[in-house]
């Protein structure tokens, strides 16, 4: 493809591909092999020493893996991704690309719970320190969260479940204000809804495994970094960027690859070290997913909206936290920052609590009970008892996790249809009556929220 800057959908197909010299494949092979050959000694030496592009082993790179890096960072508007093997992973590596012990962040208290998880009690075993912003849309509480030891911000551009859409420009300006990097979750959104180094932010991340894969087979995740954040102007903050370093022969990242630095170190140095490496047959998977990433969300967001519509309707309900709806308090957010629409993950709450919720997800045919998002299937989740079950009441209501609240991740299957399915669940409340929708104190026992002494899953998988 030529240099020249092309639709979205257009991208999405063809972007960052490289012919296949040996054979004319049009669709680029998927590479399973963990190491490559040399053709000679100086020809590994060379490899080994940087001064050959070539590859040498998977977990440092492989051809499959690097398509669908350049198609991503090209979605992204992004100066270079690196793939790893799960959204998690990609959280991981930019926050150690960026932070070291006796650190601090600033994050929004909206984010998914596994990358809560990881801040509080991963990283906060290596002395790395976070706060977090209650109302994000205050910059007030971000730029007031603010210590001398902060070092980055992070959000997500469309919170699960309550999609409480991010001011990525002000919450950019403040974290650069401040000195730091913005890094933001772009997972529920993508690069097709919004690219958020257009706003300001300076490093995204992806579960790949959602909707850029969308066909909920397989795992990814991806780091992308804009290349915009001047890693030189404070360098006793970056010192693992701005220090001589032998394996540059006294060079530092920063003087070797300038606004690349990051994203070399979170390469070379966390990466290939941590070996969070995905499989190039998931890769492969991946790539299939993105060649249909636009119209998969445009359709995703179409039916989310008239389900949410439908939904506010119903005298049941007693709010729907969808940003597409002019009620929502989030909507002039999502009007600036997702004209093409505002995602398909987003909850509703019912008035009759848990029991509500429990005879209603259990009537439904169509949404598919279980803990993804992003699929081309819809599915449907009661986040109390499952992805938020370790909170404490009072915390689970802090963060508007009523016990009728139910998540959708709205799919791409005909629209009458999920609205039918979904009739069908408030037919059964109806029938029921809400005071008969426990038939005795035993099963109502068994419905109160209990975190077992074993092993809880306190988070999405």
């Amino acid at each position: 493809m030529t240099d020249e800057e092309h639709g979205f959908a257009t991208e999405q197909v063809h972007g960052g591909f490289q012919p296949d010299a040996g054979h004319g494949a049009r669709v680029p092979a998927i590479h399973m092999s963990s190491g490559f050959l040399f053709e000679d000694f100086d020809q590994a030496r060379d490899r080994f020493a940087g001064t050959d592009d070539g590859y040498t082993y998977t977990r440092l790179g492989n051809p499959t893996n690097a398509d669908v890096e350049r198609r991503v960072a090209l979605l992204e508007r992004g100066a270079e991704s690196i793939l790893v093997g799960s959204g998690q992973a990609a959280a991981t590596i930019a926050f150690l690309g960026v932070l070291q012990a006796g650190d601090h962040v600033v994050a929004a208290r909206s984010i998914y719970e596994g990358t809560k998880g990881l801040l509080v009690q991963n990283l906060g075993r290596l002395g790395i320190e976070v706060d977090f912003v209650a109302d994000q849309r205050d910059l007030d509480q971000w730029a007031g969260a603010v210590r001398p030891n902060t070092k980055a911000f992070f959000a997500e551009t469309i919170p699960n479940p309550k999609n409480d859409v991010l001011d990525v420009a002000g919450v950019a300006g403040v974290a650069h204000r401040a000195g730091v990097p913005l890094i933001v979750d772009n997972t529920l959104a993508t690069p097709y809804l919004v690219r958020p180094f257009e706003h300001g932010a300076d490093i995204v991340v992806h579960s790949a495994s959602k909707f850029l894969s969308g066909h909920g087979a397989g795992l990814g995740g991806v780091v992308v970094d804009g290349a915009s954040f001047d890693w030189s102007a404070s360098p006793e903050r970056w010192t693992h960027l701005t220090r001589p370093e032998r394996s540059l022969g006294g060079e530092s990242y920063v003087e070797r690859y300038g606004h690349r630095a990051f994203v070399v170190f979170a390469r070379d140095v966390i990466a290939s070290r941590i070996g969070p490496t995905p499989s190039p047959f998931n890769a492969f998977l991946l790539r299939q997913g993105i060649e249909t990433l636009s119209l998969r969300v445009e359709r995703h967001s179409a039916n989310a909206l008239a389900i949410a519509s439908f939904l506010e309707d119903q005298p049941e309900v007693t709010s729907v936290d969808y940003a597409g709806l002019a009620s929502s308090p989030f909507h002039d957010l999502a009007q600036r920052y997702l004209p093409r629409g505002a995602g398909s993950v987003f909850a509703f709450t019912l008035a009759g609590g848990e029991a509500a919720a429990r005879t209603f997800i259990d009537t439904v045919q169509l949404f598919s009970r279980m803990t993804h998002l992003g699929d081309v299937r819809s599915l449907i989740l009661h986040p109390a008892t499952t992805t938020h079950a370790g909170k404490t009441p009072e915390e689970r209501a802090d963060q508007g996790i009523d016990d009728g609240l139910i998540r959708l991740s709205v799919g791409i299957e005909d629209v009458a249809d999920l609205v039918r399915d979904l009739e069908r669940g408030f037919a059964a409340l109806r029938g029921a009556g809400r005071e008969a929708l426990l038939d005795s104190d035993a099963e109502r026992a068994s419905l109160e929220h209990s975190v077992p002494g074993t092993h809880v899953i306190a988070e999405e998988l």
